[in-house]
């Protein structure tokens, strides 16, 4: 599956986007792989509640099941001006 990475996140990890594997069953799931996988990542995803998630261009939660998702996106909350 393709993990992208917007903003200050994709800063921290240093990479907009990545192709990962995974077995994964939840979006949850796959931060703590993510996490104990790369310093990089624990960064840019240790407080999750600075973080919104997308699965194939669709707001979830963090329990959003991966079966059959190609996409997930990471960002950081948007703010209107």
């Amino acid at each position: 599956m393709d993990v992208l990475y917007f903003a200050w996140i994709r800063e921290r990890i240093g990479s907009a986007k990545e192709r990962v594997e995974t077995a994964a069953p939840t979006i949850r799931d796959l931060v703590a792989e993510l996490i104990a996988g790369n310093g990089r990542h624990a960064a840019a995803l240790s407080d999750l509640s600075a973080v919104r998630v997308a699965a194939d261009q669709e707001m979830v939660d963090l329990d959003h099941p991966l079966a059959d998702v190609r996409e997930v996106a990471f960002f950081p909350p948007m703010t209107g001006g």
